[in-house]
């Protein structure tokens, strides 16, 4: 009897450190949102009360990084744990390819349910967001998700949406509709008693700016397009306070990783300013195209509250879930441009040991702690360098006066430039050649696929300038 209860004793406790290895992950990304565009921030107009609630209960990045300026190029970066370029998404609207190794795929093999809501913009298509085939062999289903309520690319109200290939009208905000999708499939899984991988990426508040009348009730004094946009950001705030309350509910909060950040700088010609003063905007390789917010949320391991200035990026996310989880490292394709933040989470753990790379469309930066390295051409042998500790606002360019970091940090990028360029022509694959099967970049309008559907979608706001003549 005693022999039993003491295996009933171990079995509880396993079980118990098999939870705390591997807790629930949400990933939430928004869409053009700035580094500024937060409460917390002081942003002058904007109020987010429920992310300043999550930044109040967990870990703030100061220094946190899109892996690219723009979007396609980002979510290849959480999906792979690698540069951009090297997945062959160089641009918007190019297909990540189905060679790369993914992390949903990876928390698959380890018997986690997986999920996608919202926007994609993986599959190779350009144009506002259309709801994605069942037959598109890039479809979030392709790279590991096993549901998914997603759109080719940026989506508003009354979005038109696809489960996993079956079109689906919906009525509402377009942030809200995704997180009650994702409640939906979360409450599947804890009543399974499965661990869950969710991924909710927003349309919110890439242009066309669209709220409600109560959203933007607050910003009638700015522009029109301004005060559509700060209200898309007030209605994708309180998802965020209904996607938290949900877990409360559930009894999961503590044992659910929640990972909040943008995907991309702000906008330009919006007011008031959506970059915190930083240089440049969506696009550029300067802080204002890159360095977006970010909020990481785990009670179980984040106990306390705390503001970091440790720089990361979105090629860390692989990286530390894979740590966190206790995947094989046959789990990532190497080479890998991020790394495991976990240590993190616990304490301030001094300089970043690895520095941080982006490449996009012929620029790119490299960023070594307090030093930023920049290009506006690669192979121009031009370059800027920049200390951010003192200048984040990159208005002293020091390449000159600091020849020796110059000089080391060129080498270092040069050196990890030509090892993409490798990564582009597909020698990282087990084929040593990138499959001759991956479609390019096109805009959907182009398909076939979707020809029959024009006339029915002209009379849609969203698609009216794409096919109203046709």
């Amino acid at each position: 009897m005693k022999a039993v209860l003491s295996l009933s004793i171990l079995a509880v406790a396993f079980s118990l450190e098999l939870n705390a290895a591997r807790p629930n992950v949400i990933l939430v990304m928004t869409d053009d949102q700035g580094w500024g565009q937060t409460g917390f921030y002081n942003h002058p107009v904007l109020k987010t009360p429920n992310l300043d609630a999550m930044a109040a209960n967990g870990l703030r990045f100061d220094r946190f990084y899109a892996g690219a300026p723009n979007c396609s190029p980002t979510r290849a970066t959480v999906m792979t744990g690698r540069s951009n370029d090297r997945t062959g998404v160089h641009n918007h609207g190019y297909p990540l390819r189905l060679q790369e190794k993914t992390l949903p795929r990876a928390l698959q093999k380890v018997g986690y349910a997986t999920a996608h809501f919202g926007k994609w913009h993986l599959n190779g298509y350009r144009g506002p967001g259309a709801p994605i085939f069942k037959e598109d062999d890039h479809n979030p289903g392709a790279f590991g998700f096993d549901e998914w309520v997603s759109v080719s690319n940026f989506f508003d109200r009354d979005p038109l949406m696809s489960r996993m290939g079956k079109f689906e009208e919906f009525k509402g905000d377009s942030s809200e509709i995704i997180v009650d999708e994702a409640l939906k499939f979360i409450r599947r899984q804890v009543k399974a008693k499965t661990p869950f991988f969710t991924v909710i990426w927003y349309g919110t508040p890439h242009s066309p700016f669209l709220a409600s009348e109560e959203d933007r009730s607050s910003f009638l004094k700015l522009d029109k397009n301004s005060s559509h946009h700060y209200g898309e950001l007030v209605a994708m705030d309180r998802s965020i306070g209904t996607l938290r309350a949900g877990l409360r509910d559930l009894k999961i909060e503590d044992d659910t990783l929640v990972w909040f950040n943008s995907d991309n700088g702000g906008l330009p010609k919006l007011k008031p300013d959506t970059v915190g003063g930083l240089r440049g905007f969506k696009g550029s390789v300067f802080e204002g195209g890159l360095r977006v917010p970010c909020v990481v949320e785990w009670p179980a391991v984040i106990k306390s509250a705390r503001i970091t200035r440790h720089p990361a990026a979105t090629m860390d996310i692989f990286p530390t879930i894979t740590d966190i989880v206790g995947l094989p490292k046959s789990a990532l394709l190497a080479p890998i441009d991020g790394m495991s933040l976990r240590p993190l989470f616990d304490k301030e753990i001094g300089p970043r040991k690895k520095p941080i790379p982006f490449r996009h469309t012929g620029r790119a930066a490299y960023i070594d702690n307090d030093y930023k390295l920049i290009t506006l051409k690669i192979g121009s042998d031009k370059y800027e360098l920049y200390n951010l500790a003192g200048d984040q606002n990159e208005t002293k360019d020091l390449f000159n006066r600091e020849p020796r970091i110059a000089e080391r940090m060129v080498k270092q990028f040069e050196s990890w430039n030509a090892s993409v360029d490798t990564s582009v022509a597909g020698k990282d694959y087990p084929e040593g050649r990138v499959s001759a099967t991956e479609p390019g970049s096109r805009d959907w309008t182009q398909s076939d696929l979707y020809r029959p559907y024009f006339k029915e979608w002209s009379k849609r706001p969203e698609y009216k300038s794409r096919l109203g003549r046709r």
